[in-house]
């Protein structure tokens, strides 16, 4: 018998953080928790607090018909148990930090660390530093830079663009050539414009900076804006964040260079794993978004694995709320050998003031 339980935290940002498209104060983070016996295995997601009403009325109970070894047998209770509620969005985010939960928790039971029960193909899987919100001025953009490329030695950092839904394009080019200087010319530089620019502006802005990666260039939803912003300019173009299921990759790989998956959102490990293998048979690498601590298992697990987010934010949290938490040092990260499971533990009574479900 397994029991599942979910909480909300709302940490507030150590300042106020926007990209191309979006402004916010603070984060929530919902955690599940997977019981069987006398093991708790963890799982969490970010998004609005709600998701712990999904976890009690519609996940809970399939996941307590099943054995704590079969988290793909709950993983597919749980996607029909959300026919009506729908799929993507909050029911998809639920799923995905039950699955993960879940995942813990039978890596517990077995007395092995996550990544070697999912099989390692990688001893440790490469980050890229992420942050440089819009909202930062020159001195913060640089101070922060210059954290992850100097005295991280992360060989790869991403700042956001598409300020203003791209109406301040002289800036972000502005900003970017901050960032060259503040990195050198031997870091790899990536930009992130969260579907603000038009086709035309992301190709523009492609051709008069010094970038390698170019996420979210214009909706992930306008595929053929991809297609063509991906066949005008040099450096790679990566999307898939808001993927909530298997079938989303299937139509978006076809235009991007790299599609990124989050296991907070498609479904969780199992989905994400699925995710990987379409992208390796289509002879592309899958680049983790976010949330660096659940990914670090699973991305060591898949052969095509390209790079995790060390997403400023994410791991603000995390370290708050986690012991065990990784070293990014020198741009990689490495799954823990020396305790079952992710390798974390929750740490209640620093989470508890932040609490909101």
């Amino acid at each position: 018998m397994i029991e599942i339980s979910a909480s909300a935290y709302t940490i507030p940002t150590d300042a106020p953080e926007a990209d191309g498209t979006l402004e916010w104060d603070s984060t929530t983070i919902v955690l599940v928790e997977a019981r069987a016996e006398d093991l708790i295995g963890i799982g969490w997601t970010y998004g609005p607090a709600t998701i712990t009403g999904v976890v009690a009325e519609l996940l809970a109970p399939e996941v307590a018909k099943s054995g704590v070894l079969n988290p793909p047998a709950a993983h597919e209770s749980m996607c029909r148990a959300v026919r009506n509620a729908g799929r993507p969005g909050t029911c998809s985010m639920a799923i995905s930090a039950v699955d993960c939960a879940l995942w813990d928790l039978k890596a517990r039971r077995l007395g092995l660390p996550l990544h070697r029960l999912l099989g390692a193909v990688h001893e440790e899987v490469p980050v890229y530093g992420s942050g440089g919100f819009t909202t930062y001025d020159d001195a913060r953009t640089r101070e922060q830079l210059e954290h992850w490329a100097g005295e991280q030695r992360i060989p790869r950092v991403k700042i956001k663009i598409g300020e203003a839904w791209g109406g301040r394009e002289a800036r972000d080019v502005e900003r970017l050539r901050l960032a060259r200087e503040a990195v050198g010319p031997g870091t790899e530089l990536f930009a992130d414009a969260n579907g603000a620019y038009s086709a035309k502006q992301a190709i523009r802005v492609a051709g008069v900076t010094d970038i390698r990666w170019l996420e979210e260039p214009v909706s992930s939803d306008d595929l053929a804006g991809l297609a063509t912003v991906r066949d005008a300019v040099t450096c790679e173009v990566a999307a898939g964040e808001y993927g909530y299921d298997l079938p989303y990759f299937a139509r978006l790989l076809p235009v991007v260079d790299c599609p990124q998956a989050d296991v907070t959102r498609i479904g969780g490990i199992t989905e994400f794993l699925r995710v990987a293998g379409l992208a390796r048979a289509h002879g592309k690498d899958l680049s983790a978004h976010c949330a660096p601590h659940l990914h670090a298992a699973a991305m060591a697990a898949i052969p095509n694995a390209r790079h995790i987010e060390w997403f400023h934010d994410h791991v603000r949290i995390e370290s708050m709320l986690f012991d065990g938490v990784l070293d990014p040092a020198g741009g990689t990260v490495r799954p823990r050998d020396d305790a079952p499971g992710l390798g974390l533990e929750f740490k209640r009574p620093d989470a508890e003031p932040y609490r909101v479900a």
